[in-house]
Order: C-alpha cells, then sequence, then structure tokens
C-alpha cells in the first residue's frame, strides 16, 4: 500500500466573483484507508467536482442514509455532516459559495438548497455539465481554476434585472456578516437590535433567505470553528478546543458535536482518516 499523501491547492476566485465566491480547494488525496469521511457543516455553501470517479455521498453519517453517486454535487447549508465513502482516494475541486451569492451562481436563495445534496446540473444545466468535462480535461490546478473562473462568471453573467445580491434584504446580508464575523459568538437579539428589527422579524427573514435560523447559524459557526481547531491541532485537549470556540464547557461542545457529525468528538477523531482534508 502507498504511503498517504495530501495534495490541498488554494485558490481565490477572479475579482468579479469574489462577492459570491469565497474560494477554490484543489484537493488530491491518496493511500489513505478506505472509509467514511465526515464532510462538516459550514458558514459557506459547498459544491464538489470529482476528477476521479464519481463520489459516493449520503446526506447523514451513521444514520442509515442511502448513498447517492455524484460527479459533481452541491449542498445547501446543513445541520449534520454528510457521509463520503472513499476508497482511500480522492481527487476533485470544491467550490465554497456564500449563502448570499447562491442567487448569482445559481438564480436562487440558499434556503432552497437548505439540507439538500443536488446534482451541479440540474442548477446550471448545460454549464454544469459543461464545466465538469473541462475540469476533468485540465492537467494543472491553475488551468483548473481558470475554468471555474470562466465558467461561474457565465452562470453570474445569465442573471438579469441587475445585481443579484440587491434582492437580498440589506439587514439579512448584515446579519450574516456581523455572524460570521464573531463566529457565531454573539447573541442574536444584540444583532437584530443593531439592525433594527425584532429578534422574531430577523430569525423569519433570515431563515427565508439563507436556509437556517440566525441562532442555528450562529450555532454552526461556533462549531465551524471548534471543527478547525481539532483538525489542524489534533492533540489539541478538547476543553481547550470548547474554550477557544467559544463553548461555555466540553459538555456543550460534546453535544452540539454529536448533533452535527453523529459523533463524539473522541470517536470522530479516532475514526477521521482523512483529518485535515475538509
Amino acid at each position: 500500500m502507498e504511503d498517504p499523501t495530501t495534495t490541498m491547492i488554494e485558490a481565490r476566485p477572479a475579482p468579479a466573483l469574489r462577492r459570491y465566491v469565497r474560494s477554490y480547494t484543489g484537493f488530491d488525496l491518496r493511500g489513505f484507508p478506505a472509509g467514511v469521511h465526515c464532510g462538516p457543516p459550514g458558514h459557506v455553501l459547498t459544491t464538489v467536482i470529482s476528477l476521479s470517479d464519481p463520489l459516493e455521498v449520503a446526506a447523514g453519517v451513521d444514520d442509515g442514509s442511502p448513498v447517492t453517486r455524484f460527479d459533481s454535487v452541491a449542498g445547501g447549508l446543513m445541520c449534520r455532516s454528510v457521509a463520503i465513502h472513499h476508497d482511500g482516494r480522492q481527487q476533485g475541486v470544491q467550490v465554497s459559495l456564500t449563502p448570499l451569492g447562491a442567487r448569482a451562481v445559481y438564480g436562487m436563495p440558499a434556503a432552497a438548497l437548505a439540507h439538500r445534496l443536488v446534482p451541479l446540473d440540474e442548477l446550471l444545466g448545460a454549464l454544469g455539465i459543461e464545466l465538469v468535462d473541462r475540469l476533468r480535461a485540465a492537467t494543472a490546478w491553475a488551468a483548473r481554476f481558470a475554468v471555474l473562473d470562466e465558467l461561474l462568471l457565465r452562470a453570474v453573467g445569465r442573471e438579469v434585472g441587475g445585481d443579484p445580491l440587491s434582492r437580498v434584504r440589506p439587514e439579512v446580508a448584515g446579519a450574516w456578516r456581523l455572524l460570521v464575523a464573531a463566529r457565531g459568538r454573539v447573541q442574536v437579539g444584540a444583532v437584530a437590535g443593531e439592525l433594527g428589527w425584532s429578534r422574531r422579524y430577523l430569525t423569519e427573514r433570515f431563515r427565508g433567505e439563507v436556509g437556517l435560523s440566525p441562532k442555528t447559524f450562529a450555532r454552526v459557526l461556533r462549531f465551524e470553528h471548534a471543527h478547525e481547531l481539532a483538525t489542524a491541532h489534533d492533540t489539541l485537549p478538547w476543553t481547550d478546543v470548547a474554550t477557544a470556540s467559544g463553548y461555555a464547557d466540553q459538555a456543550h461542545l460534546v453535544r452540539d458535536w454529536r448533533e452535527f457529525t453523529g459523533r463524539s468528538p473522541t470517536v470522530w477523531r479516532r475514526g477521521e482518516v482523512l483529518l485535515g482534508a475538509g
């Protein structure tokens, strides 16, 4: 068996896309034991295009969710990890969209994709098929990222009637920015007060655009921070992870970790063979 190797190449999209698309990540992971990788929830919408065999993905970990094969898959915001079944190798490209950018790229609010996994060609049509074909034909990461820029700019260009973000209430956009900047460590009532809305009205409007309530989105942000810390520092004590990411104590971290991954933090760390791969 070959020694495990991990190649991760990150790139920023073209300037005209940066309001909508956070980043591109190319990955080539080889030589790992076969298993199930937890794709954790986070604050961006994730699209993955396989450059080799189809992705085998289930919308839940260890819960009996059916496994579906995708050449390319787009997901909305989630409250639980997706399960990515692999044979020890994964090669592909990940695109991270802001929830507010879903209107520009997909022509719909992020709420329409919440808790869902959708083939990319269902959202982009022939453009999605062309994207997969051209990414697979390219032989260098820079060329693949250039293809993403070209075709995503074409997707955004299909929008008519002005800036797609003009259809997002500025208060909703402001709430999203405040929650992300604080990594979820802010009271929703305080955010609503700063925007001049009631908490209830903000919750209704935010969920209608993003797909999660502000409170749930804040929990996802805190978990995302904890997951980043645990992934980057695989020996960091869980008490330190909890404190650094804004949990009241380790018990609260464990509760959220179980809810969002289907596993306790310790079981996750022991079983995640692609630790550091996402």
